[in-house]
């Protein structure tokens, strides 16, 4: 077989977002080596150059005719190409906002970058991952990358524990996961590739047998790690507060939008079989994500604590999407994981700032903020308030689209519980902005009554400076403007063929009910 059969079926052109990743990181390695020291002004816009550069990529891949990459491990399709972007876009924003803090804790800007990079090659080819040793070697990828970063700080004593505790249960989840897929390997006989599986589980008439049951459980465990869902959470707020700020600004979003795009790929190709059981395991891990993260948060003192058990209650919001498990449930996700990066990210640009400026991340610390950084005090306020989905903010609208999504599928007090605690949430999101904005000029915090005289021409605080800016105009006109996202993420699910599928179903049976409801 000569060499233009073989690059015809690799079908390299599927990858090329990803190539271009990999040729930003040899970049930014071989400018580190080159340059050393000097480098680290450049490294940064090095790196965000080439995530734009391969986001561009993306958008010219939309509606490929031929998306299979390497005889069907990688599905380039749309669905894929939105969760490769949301990764790609968040990892561009947290380099942004890292520059500054990574210089002053004294550790190297290139390195650190470089393995953001590898993180998020790890999750763009995770939302694509249609074969079996692709998704591992994916996952593992992303998560070996995500605890070098969390105890990339080696002088700090809560970054080396908050890696220590990341590994050992990551070690764990991904055993679990590795064993609930070899069940499905050999339940399919033999089959890597997720449709070959299905179809070969399908054919043996293994749909209800106890290996395929397992097997789900426990690829719903590793999944439910990723996503930090309850009760897969125990990592998540120990990693938030000791890991360096910028690396779980990008966990909250890259990792857990990875996760969601392989519950999505996992859940809709190889257990089509059993989806009232996958259904039962899920809504039970919303229940207590949503329960759990709201309620958590109303105790927190720390502001990375409070934001860890808010980001398990989002995993349980956008968990109402899956369940829902049609056209417009997966859709809702999608849209909602796109305002969730803008505000998200904007809340934690807000700490990173207040936390350079002052050595803090306590709640109280933040008392009477506004009198002293207005700029800081606006883009947390419109990120809390957006995340607690008060209108006519990105959030208020991301909430509406999955609870109304949810409704239609008739998933009513599961609606109703998302509605219960999302009041829940607004209180603790508010009771920082009240602290920040109502408070009184002698009930300033001692950190705000020391606070540096702002300057955005210090070394690295410009970038933080775009970042912040960037998006907050995103959180805030996202909702109102939303027409766009709500367009991209319909026609992204569009082509998920178990969903084309159940509509021909659908139509189908309806059909039929029609024929016999007239009579011959």
């Amino acid at each position: 077989m000569d060499f233009a059969n073989v690059a015809s079926q690799l079908n390299a052109g599927t990858i090329l977002p990803e190539g271009i990743v990999v040729l930003t990181l040899l970049g930014v390695l071989i400018v580190d080596l080159i340059l050393g020291r000097n480098s680290s002004r450049w490294i940064g816009y090095l790196a965000i150059a080439g995530l734009l550069a391969s986001i561009v990529a993306l958008y010219f891949e939309w509606d490929n005719s031929n998306p299979l990459f390497f005889a069907g491990a990688f599905n380039g399709d749309n669905l894929s190409i939105v969760f490769r972007g949301i990764v790609a876009l968040s990892a561009a924003v947290t380099i942004l906002m890292s520059i500054r803090y990574v210089e002053q804790s004294g550790t190297a800007l290139a390195e650190f970058i470089a393995i953001l990079l590898t993180a998020t090659l790890g999750g763009m080819f995770l939302s694509g991952a249609s074969e079996l040793v692709m998704i591992f070697v994916s996952l593992e990828t992303l998560s070996i990358s995500s605890y070098l970063l969390t105890g990339y700080t080696k002088r700090d004593p809560r970054s080396n524990e908050a890696a220590l505790k990341y590994l050992l249960i990551g070690a764990a989840s991904t055993a679990v996961f590795l064993y609930g897929v070899s069940l499905l390997y050999g339940l399919s006989g033999g089959q890597t590739e997720l449709n070959a599986i299905a179809n070969g589980i399908a054919s043996a008439n293994l749909s209800q047998s106890l290996g395929i049951v397992i097997a789900l459980v426990f690829a719903i465990a590793g999944v439910g790690f990723k996503i930090s869902a309850a009760p897969f959470h125990q990592w998540t707020p120990d990693v938030y507060e000791g890991a360096p700020t910028p690396v779980i600004a990008f966990l909250s979003v890259g990792s857990k939008a990875a996760g969601f795009a392989l519950a999505i790929r996992l859940l809709t190709t190889v257990f089509p079989l059993v989806t009232e059981e996958w259904k039962f395991v899920f809504t039970a891990l919303a229940v207590l994500s949503m329960v759990l993260g709201n309620v958590v948060a109303l105790a927190q003192t720390s502001m990375k604590r409070m934001l860890a058990y808010s980001s398990i209650a989002q995993a349980g919001f956008v968990m109402i999407g899956l369940i829902a498990d049609t056209q417009a449930g997966y859709a809702s996700m999608i849209f909602y994981l796109l305002v969730y990066l803008f505000m998200n990210l904007c809340g934690f640009t807000c700490v990173i700032l207040f936390s350079l400026r002052t050595g803090t991340d306590q709640i109280a610390e933040y008392s009477g903020l506004y009198q002293k950084d207005a700029l800081l005090t606006l883009g947390l306020s419109i990120s809390l308030l957006s995340l607690g989905g008060i209108p006519p903010l990105a959030g208020f609208f991301g909430k509406i689209y999955l609870f109304w999504a949810g409704w239609q599928a008739g998933l009513y007090w599961l609606v109703l519980l998302g509605l219960i605690t999302s009041v829940v949430s607004i209180y603790y999101y508010i009771r920082v902005v009240k602290m920040m904005v109502v408070k009184e000029p002698q009930e300033m915090s001692d950190a705000v009554k020391n606070y540096p005289e702002i300057s955005w021409n210090l070394p690295g605080f410009r970038p933080l400076q775009v970042g912040l800016i960037t998006t907050l105009i995103a959180t805030s006109i996202a909702g109102i403007l939303s027409n766009p996202l709500f367009t991209l993420a319909n026609n992204s699910v569009t082509d998920i063929p178990t969903l084309q599928a159940k509509t021909v179903d659908t139509t189908q049976v309806s059909a039929i009910s029609t024929e016999q409801t007239e009579g011959p």
